[in-house]
């Protein structure tokens, strides 16, 4: 499968965040790699590139760490919202 890489700044440091977006228990519809200034700036990133809706579930992560898991609870102008695995929204 295929991950998406920022274009930005050529040759400043970026984390690479593995990552998997799943549609169901054990179903992983994209996984790879996104290259970022941020987590928070990978995370958007994912949702500007892969189609998301509500009940998806994201795992991402950087080596040598245990992943963050997010659920999709909808969309906010074509954006997804993510809250953590777990959590329940207001």
């Amino acid at each position: 499968m295929m991950g998406y890489y920022s274009p930005t700044l050529t040759g400043a440091h970026m984390s690479k965040y593995q990552f998997a977006i799943c549609s169901g228990p054990e179903s992983v519809r994209q996984a790879g790699v996104v290259e970022s200034d941020s987590f928070d700036d990978a995370v958007t990133l994912l949702g500007r590139k892969i189609p998301v809706q509500a009940g998806d579930s994201l795992e991402i992560g950087v080596t040598g760490f245990p992943p963050a898991r997010y659920h999709c609870i909808g969309a906010v102008k074509s954006r997804p919202v993510w809250v953590p695995a777990g959590k329940l929204a207001a």
